[in-house]
C-alpha cells in the first residue's frame, strides 16, 4: 500500500518534467524553423557570461615586460595587438646582443574570448588577455606557475 501511495504522489512530478522538456525542445525547434532566435535559455545549468576580454576590455595596444631566458639575463618583450587582429612582437635578449627581433602576423581569439594565439611562420604563442595585461601561456594554453609566474605578465 505504501508503495502505491508513493508511486501516485510522484506521478505528477514525472509527468510535469517530461512535459516541460518537450516544450523546451519544441520551442527551440520552432525558433530555428521560423528564422528567429530564441533568447531564452532552456538549459538551466548553463550560465555563460557574455562579458569577456574580447568584447569588454580595451585590449588593443602595446604590452611590455621582461620574460625569463634560459641562457641570458631576460628577454625584453614588446607585443602590440591591433584592432585589425594583426600583431607585432619585438624581442631583445638582454646580455647577449642589442639586436631586436621582430615578428608580425595575425592573431585569433579562442572561443571564450579570453585568450589569443599569435601565429607566425615559425611560431605560435598563446596569451591570456587581462585588464591592461597580457600573460604569456605555456604550449597547452595554461598560465605558468611557480616562482617566475609574474615574469610572464606583460603590462600595457
Amino acid at each position: 500500500m505504501k508503495k502505491l501511495l508513493l508511486a501516485l504522489s510522484l506521478a505528477p512530478i514525472l509527468i510535469w518534467s517530461c512535459n516541460h522538456e518537450t516544450k523546451s525542445t519544441a520551442a527551440a525547434d520552432t525558433s530555428s524553423i521560423s528564422g528567429t532566435v530564441d533568447t531564452t535559455k532552456t538549459d538551466h545549468n548553463a550560465t555563460a557570461d557574455p562579458h569577456n576580454a574580447q568584447n569588454s576590455l580595451d585590449w588593443n595596444g602595446t604590452y611590455k615586460g621582461v620574460t625569463p631566458c634560459a641562457d641570458c639575463e631576460g628577454i625584453e618583450t614588446e607585443v602590440t595587438l591591433n584592432p585589425d587582429l594583426s600583431f607585432l612582437i619585438k624581442t631583445k635578449y638582454k646580455g647577449k646582443s642589442d639586436k631586436v627581433y621582430e615578428e608580425k602576423g595575425k592573431f585569433k581569439w579562442d572561443a571564450t574570448g579570453s585568450k589569443v594565439t599569435l601565429e607566425t611562420v615559425d611560431h605560435h604563442r598563446l596569451f591570456f588577455v587581462g585588464e591592461n595585461t597580457l600573460t604569456q601561456l605555456d604550449m597547452d594554453g595554461n598560465k605558468v606557475t611557480g616562482a617566475l609566474a609574474d615574469s610572464y605578465v606583460l603590462k600595457k
